[in-house]
């Protein structure tokens, strides 16, 4: 006997039938889909605070700045929307229109801002 995940009824009909009606099925499909704009919304949230981070430290366009100064500010790394790697084999992680590249020194960081040409 087959129950159905929603209301634990008993499943009657098709063997690969997943729910007991086209209400528990609907049930389940908004509730998937709720979890899923949940976890867009904290995916957004944390890019768009990593971003505002960025822009409020770098002003002009491009900057170097102490690993420190970003994490002080709760600076998420594990979070970005886009990769560019330069023709020269540099890598920037960008939040949305702000832009990192780790430097050599490990500690320190460039700060840079989109440009047009990177499309």
């Amino acid at each position: 006997m087959t129950t159905c995940p929603i209301c634990n009824k008993e499943i009657i009909g098709r063997t690969d039938k997943r729910f007991c009606s086209d209400k528990c099925r609907a049930a389940s499909f908004y509730e998937n889909k709720a979890r899923l704009t949940q976890f867009k919304k904290k995916v957004n949230e944390i890019l768009e605070g990593n971003r505002e981070i960025l822009a409020h430290l770098n002003p002009q366009g491009k900057i170097t700045v102490n690993r420190i100064d970003l994490e002080k500010r709760n600076f998420n790394f594990k979070f970005f929307s886009s990769v560019y790697r330069t023709k020269s084999g540099n890598v920037y992680w960008f939040c949305y229109d702000q832009g990192y590249r780790r430097l050599q020194q490990n500690e320190k960081y460039l700060l840079i801002r989109w440009q047009d040409y990177m499309w």
